[in-house]
């Protein structure tokens, strides 16, 4: 990007960057490998392990569908990404490309802080399956205080990996996502076994039980828009461009290969658990996955891996979402939408240690909330409201991409051709709206406090701005 894009992309009532001048940039460690790691990574995680029963209790036996719907609708909206990435290979991602495609400041802070608070809902509601498979795990009949009290250790401790580094956090990243990986083929190769025992009953797997006041194209769409959680993550990456190595080249490639494999596993794995566990019992189960494997390997200690394997699993979806956030907040205060103090940089560590303690701050706050009642589905709520937020933003960078084709960029890049964008638009604004999706109200309630929030930042940094470009 040349030194006018940059002045362009920042708002034009903005101070000069002086200050962000003097930071140290961010270092790039990633290569294709660990980029692919990653993306699998983030997108295995927890909605796999803790919401495959909540998908299966609306649309019944064919649990598979939705996720199948969702991996679809995801595809379509990476191709939008790839262009924009290998296009503009900074931080930021969606909020940037929205700011440059609009020049409107109020909706790039919106976009910003609607990821950046996807990013923090998504953390939150993976340490809260932590804690309550650590409780299983261990055998724990513990009450919602305890649950509480271990999701706010926890994401104190992905606070510490955060700000130690994004080279050792993506080293923990490559060992978690080889453990989360193990425990799916795990799921599958022992409902395989359980299966090939003619034990199975796959009449299941095209069986829709669908609620009474639910039409089944209804509870489909009810169904996918909680599977899309499972499937996003792959966003996640684009926010990491300033610490990968030669994006503009190796993005597409790893990006669609992360989603096809965690796409094919999604799919085996959903079928597997249905074939294995009545449908009422899977959608009644907190640990979904290690009820399947209790099933399929009764008395077997191996079923007993599966809790601690779903720990990590989660563990490993709230570590890169807090990375996402904070790096996104750190990219958008580079171009004065965000106040300058987020894109402090710990001047050894390299890391933006300013986002990422602001990022913590929110998500505890967050778990702390939604934890009050002790009866609320907490991580079927974040998740839910996670894909809310995403579906909206993805809308938005599909419209971006078709904006920006007038911006001719000098480096050569992917282009997703005009179906893809408009097609991506209108299937992401039907799983947002509430009369087509079938999202219960709690989802609104908690994304429109969110944006609430954001407006209130919005207007304060406004004001701020003024107020200094009056005393110079």
């Amino acid at each position: 990007m040349t030194d006018r894009d940059d002045q362009m992309a920042a708002p034009p009532s903005s101070p000069p960057q002086a200050h962000a001048e003097d930071q140290p940039s961010l270092k790039r460690v990633m290569g294709p490998g660990l980029l692919l790691l990653f993306i699998v990574g983030d997108i295995l995680g927890t909605g796999i392990y803790a919401l495959t029963g909540q998908v299966a209790g609306e649309v019944g036996g064919a649990a598979w569908l939705p996720f199948a719907i969702a991996f679809v609708v995801a595809a379509i909206t990476a191709c939008s990404y790839l262009e924009l990435v290998t296009k503009y290979p900074q931080a930021a991602g969606a909020a940037l490309y929205v700011h440059k495609a609009f020049r409107l400041n109020i909706v790039s802070f919106l976009v910003c802080f609607t990821v950046m608070c996807s990013g923090i809902t998504s953390a939150s509601a993976a340490s809260r399956a932590f804690a309550a498979n650590l409780a299983t795990g261990f055998g724990l009949d513990v009450g919602n205080g305890v649950i509480l009290a271990i999701a706010l250790g926890f994401m104190l401790l992905v606070l510490a990996v955060n700000l130690r580094g994004v080279g050792e956090s993506v080293k923990i990243n490559v060992v978690l996502t080889s453990i989360e990986l193990s425990g799916l083929l795990l799921v599958i190769l022992l409902s395989a076994w359980f299966i090939a025992g003619g034990n199975a009953d796959f009449s299941r797997v095209v069986a829709f039980e669908t609620a009474a006041d639910k039409s089944v194209f209804l509870a489909v769409s009810t169904a996918t828009s909680l599977a899309f959680f499972a499937m996003v993550g792959f966003e996640d990456s684009v926010n990491m461009a300033e610490e990968t190595r030669d994006p503009s080249r190796i993005f597409p490639r790893i990006m669609l290969t992360g989603l096809g494999i965690t796409g094919v596993i999604y799919i085996l794995v959903s079928i597997c658990a249905v074939a294995v566990v009545p449908v009422g019992v899977l959608a009644e189960s907190e640990t979904p996955l290690a009820t399947v494997v209790q099933t399929a390997t009764p008395g077997f200690p191996i079923a007993d891996l599966l809790p601690f394997i779903s720990m990590f699993a989660v563990a490993n979806s709230a570590l890169i979402n807090m990375l996402m956030a904070s790096r996104l907040l750190y990219g958008m205060s580079k171009q004065s939408v965000l106040p300058f103090f987020l894109s402090k940089v710990h001047p050894r560590r390299r890391t933006p240690e300013a986002a990422i303690l602001f990022t913590t701050v929110i998500a505890m706050g967050l778990i702390t909330f939604v934890s009050l009642d002790p009866k609320s589905p907490v991580v079927a709520l974040l998740g839910g409201t996670t894909s809310l937020l995403l579906l909206a933003v993805f809308a938005a960078v599909n419209v971006s991409v078709l904006v920006l084709r007038r911006d001719r960029a000098e480096v050569k890049h992917f282009n997703a051709g005009r179906v893809l964008p408009v097609l991506g638009t209108i299937t992401c604004l039907y799983l947002v709206l509430p009369w087509s999706s079938g999202r219960p109200a709690g989802q609104y309630e908690i994304a429109g406090v969110l944006l609430a929030i954001g407006l209130i930042l919005w207007a304060v940094t406004w004001f701020a701005r003024r107020r200094e470009e009056a005393n110079r």
